[in-house]
């Protein structure tokens, strides 16, 4: 048997949070594909396995059906960091099948190894939360030069390339005509060599697809309504719908299942989530089950062009760029007319509403905006949530309730530190 792959989530998942409470670091989204969906692209066939957090695995392995989740292989294997951004080079640098027992590291930071049998043994029976870091203080180590994300905004930094990487990746094997759904006469297709439409997908009239900055991929099942711009390089997931006179500017990715309306601007909606009203999005990550409401809009550029500081669940962090915008994790939602502070990150379950600028930080499970922030009871958000998913023909299951309640519970010490009491009894919410 040969060389497994074996994709684990390090301790550094943590500068990812709140992106990163509903799912691993190596699902979040850069370019057309997941972290790990372009792992398995680049790789190709290739046995893997997926490494993450305990609390997250039964979510994990229902959405990753025939994929061991936490289970060590006899070996030998190929581990890789999560957060690795993959191309084409990757699998040159770093190859399944080569000698055992190596670390790979790029810029000092271990980021892969290549494991015997008798080493996968030894860290099955010692479990560590960061593996590849604890082989680095034993194993040799060889140097290679990798893409890795270590905070949300590289994700949209680095989401160009990875959009234009990924869609020569994807389409390289089809053959004929990249236009398999319907592209109205009255459409504008710019550089059609550089736009591939999904069967059962319709660009209607008026539409304009500019291919000229980038290439443009729309999946399946994809409307595009009239008057839309899209420009690439951009990317539309399976069962989307651009919204009428939609304004999707370069280095944007919209994930599957979303509504997207207004402008947007190099920024990444991970999927199941919906901006279908006019206002403004930049460079920005929005997670799933989120909803943006009408003219809900935020800054991606301070007033005085200093470089934007952004306060995850810790302390401040730099983030050393100039546009840097909103951060929104899993089933949170703003009403309409809500304004976002450059570098805002929202967590978890929130919902934002109300005249003027909410904290730059909002914990998760919180409930209001500028005027103050009260906690969100787990049980209506757990109630609401079903609705949703429901509406999109997705169950919500005893998993995803659990896993709501433990993100939760982990979650009080942070809206402690903000503020935001822990409910009691006389807490009331609309």
């Amino acid at each position: 048997m040969g060389n497994q792959l074996c994709i684990v989530e390090g301790a550094s998942e943590g500068q990812f949070r709140p992106l990163t409470h509903f799912r691993p670091v190596f699902d979040l989204r850069c370019g057309i594909l997941t972290l790990r969906e372009k792992m398995q692209v680049y790789y190709g066939a290739v046995d893997i396995s997926l490494h993450c957090r305990d609390y997250l695995a039964d979510v994990v392995r229902r959405r990753s059906p025939g994929i061991p989740v936490n289970e060590w292989p006899a070996g030998p294997a190929l581990l890789l960091d999560g957060r690795l951004v993959a191309d084409p080079e990757l699998p040159r640098q770093i190859p399944v099948e080569g000698p055992a027992d190596v670390i790979f590291t790029s810029e000092g930071e271990p980021v892969a190894a290549r494991l015997s049998p008798a080493m996968l043994d030894r860290i099955r029976h010692a479990p560590s939360t960061n593996v590849l870091a604890d082989l680095a203080e034993l194993l040799p180590a060889e140097p290679v030069s990798a893409h890795l994300v270590h905070w949300p905004w590289d994700l949209v930094e680095q989401n160009a390339r990875a959009l234009t990487r990924d869609f020569w990746k994807l389409v390289a094997k089809e053959v004929g005509d990249f236009h398999h759904g319907t592209v109205d006469p009255g459409a504008q297709l710019i550089h059609s060599e550089c736009i591939r439409v999904g069967a059962g997908s319709s660009i209607q009239a008026t539409a304009v697809l500019d291919g000229r900055g980038g290439p443009i991929y729309i999946g399946r099942d994809v409307t595009v309504m009239p008057g839309a711009v899209i420009e690439g390089p951009a990317a539309v997931g399976d069962g989307s719908v651009i919204k009428v006179h939609a304004k999707i500017y370069s280095s944007t990715t919209i994930g599957p299942v979303c509504k997207v309306g207004g402008e947007v601007e190099g920024s990444i909606i991970h999927g199941y989530s919906n901006k279908q009203h006019d206002g403004f999005l930049g460079h920005s990550y929005v997670a799933e089950w989120c909803n943006l409401g009408a003219s809900t809009n935020n800054s991606d550029l301070k007033n005085n062009y200093g470089k934007v500081r952004v306060g995850l669940e810790g302390d401040l962090v730099d983030t050393g760029g100039l546009f840097v915008g909103l951060f929104m994790a899993d089933h949170s939602k703003s009403g309409i007319g809500t304004n976002f502070n450059t570098g805002t990150v929202v967590g978890a379950c929130c919902n934002i509403f109300g005249g003027g600028l909410p904290p730059k930080t909002v914990p998760s499970f919180s409930w209001g905006g500028a005027g103050g922030l009260v906690p969100y009871d787990v049980d209506k958000c757990i109630a609401v949530a079903r609705t949703v998913t429901s509406r999109r023909g997705v169950e919500f299951g005893a998993a995803d309730e659990a896993l709501m309640r433990e993100v939760f519970r982990r979650t009080v010490d942070i809206r402690k530190k903000f503020g935001v009491a822990e409910v009691t009894a006389d807490l009331v919410h609309v």
